[in-house]
């Protein structure tokens, strides 16, 4: 089967079911594994994204004011290629390629698989759902059970602890706090979630309202960003009024995480999320994913 993947998580999720061999195209975001950054790219977006969040938040609303599409999909390249399957999302329309961005020629002539989910029992049911596309029906099974066992390791470190309250935000300028799937993640890491709502779209939040949540810990981990290119703006929320007098501020338990690869992406690596962030809220010997987070500098 020749399989293309136009998200980043759908690319993921591809290997970790062992199809990894037959993809033959990915999107300018896939970066997981590694080596498939050596496969035909098929995909780019229609902005600058090296910018501030600031500036690309601006660019990002003024395309969608226009109509304009965000990515561009190569559609000569990608007939080229002759997928069997094409792998696409309709959760979100800032995050990825969606359908509305792949030609209705191509659509018409491939099956075509969009994840849609925003919550962890939904991206675990889009799991099933590709794999039952490409014939790796008996590794998803495998590979959710393999998710419920670390998932119930993670409950049993956290059992019977207390219970920090926690603000997790996805965007700095301007802010945005983690909704999706994110409130899920701190429940599960053994934390308190305090501001955005479980299974909602993200949203933009004003700075007043994390003032006024006063978090014990505050995590962010910006989509689509690293920890360096998170740690780079992190002076933004630092200049907010109010920010020294944060509960979290204060005992320095500010941290910034790879939102890129773990928080924001619907593929396996957000379960990695759960046990990196019971890391954070609950440190307990040497850091398992100490790489992909770290305590703000600020």
């Amino acid at each position: 089967m020749r399989i293309a993947s136009l998200l980043a998580s759908g690319t993921e999720l591809v290997c970790a079911l062992g199809a990894g061999d037959e993809l033959v195209a990915r999107s300018h975001e896939c970066d997981h594994p590694a080596w498939v950054s050596s496969l035909p790219c098929v995909s780019r977006p229609t902005f600058p994204i090296d910018g501030s969040s600031r500036e690309i938040d601006e660019l990002v609303r003024a395309k969608l004011h226009a109509r304009e599409p965000l990515y561009f999909v190569d559609e000569e390249l990608l007939a080229k290629l002759e997928p069997d399957v094409i792998l696409t999302q309709t959760h979100c329309e800032v995050c990825a390629v969606t359908p509305n961005e792949v030609g209705e020629r191509e659509l018409c002539r491939k099956q075509v698989v969009a994840l849609e989910a925003g919550t962890l029992a939904g991206i675990q049911r889009g799991f099933l759902e590709v794999a039952k596309v490409i014939g790796r029906e008996r590794e998803a099974a495998a590979l959710l059970a393999q998710i419920r066992a670390r998932m119930s390791a993670v409950a049993r470190r956290v059992a019977g602890r207390s219970k920090p309250r926690v603000v997790c935000l996805e965007w700095i300028e301007p802010i945005f706090c983690m909704g999706n799937w994110g409130p899920e993640i701190v429940e599960l890491a053994g934390g308190e979630n305090v501001l955005g709502v479980k299974g909602a779209h993200s949203t933009t939040t004003a700075w007043d309202a994390v003032r006024e949540a006063d978090p014990d810990v505050l995590v962010v981990a910006a989509c689509g960003f690293g920890v360096e290119r998170t740690e780079r703006e992190m002076h933004l929320l630092a200049a907010q009024p109010g920010w020294e007098s944060l509960r979290a501020v204060r005992s320095r338990r500010v941290f910034v995480a790879d939102g890129n690869l773990y928080f924001n992406r619907s593929s396996p690596s957000v379960f990695t999320s759960v046990e990196l962030l019971a890391e954070i809220l609950h440190p307990d010997g040497a850091a398992q994913h100490a790489g992909a987070w770290r305590s703000a500098s600020v």
